[in-house]
């Protein structure tokens, strides 16, 4: 049984769950390592010093914080004379679906890849499991290519926690999506806040 559900069996009062749920959360939250999270803004930073690229990954539930992630650096940073030239893979419909329908959906960040990321650019795949196929083949990729990986995942951390040049980890029970998303979505916040911050006395 995982956490949500023993918490769920305990009381099905939805107040009490609210208040399990949230006190889970900041357990799962207090799993991440402050070093990880520097290191992952340090990469950010170079990048943009560059001029190169970051693209994000991921599916589902990590597709959405992909897309909020490429968002919150691209455009709520307002970075306008050196900005983080950030995207992500998942936005594409026609792309990922002509993709998926041609060559299967394990190639559709892979094949984007291809065509969009030069050596040096940045690939962030955001995954809880670990372990989609989509995601190990475009880090693979990437890391053949000259970019710089990194993996921002959860329950055990799976392949991709160590096929990335950079992990960034949250543990949290197998299965528990919600908590796990939670948390990562948390890390781009926080990310975020800590940019905007920096960028303004830049100026």
């Amino acid at each position: 049984m995982n956490e949500l559900d023993n918490i769920f069996s305990q009381s099905r009062d939805a107040g009490a769950f609210a208040s399990g749920y949230l006190d889970y959360l900041h357990q799962v939250l207090s799993g991440f390592k402050t070093e990880e999270i520097s290191n992952f803004i340090k990469v950010l930073l170079e990048t943009r010093e560059s001029g190169a690229q970051i693209f994000f990954i991921g599916n589902g539930g990590s597709a959405a914080t992909a897309s909020h992630f490429a968002n919150d650096l691209a455009i709520g940073t307002k970075s306008w004379d050196k900005p983080f030239r950030a995207m992500s893979l998942a936005d594409n419909h026609a792309i990922v679906t002509a993709i998926s329908n041609d060559d299967g959906y394990e190639n559709i960040f892979t094949q984007q890849l291809k065509s969009l990321m030069k050596q040096g650019d940045t690939v962030v795949a955001i995954s809880a499991s670990g372990n989609s196929k989509n995601l190990l083949n475009a880090i693979e990729y990437a890391n053949h290519k000259g970019a710089i990986t990194v993996g921002i995942t959860s329950f055990d951390g799976g392949q991709l926690n160590k096929a990335a040049k950079l992990a960034v980890h949250v543990p949290a029970n197998k299965g528990e999506y919600g908590p796990a998303e939670d948390a990562h979505m948390v890390l781009n916040h926080l990310i975020g806040a800590y940019l905007n911050r920096l960028i303004a006395d830049e100026k």
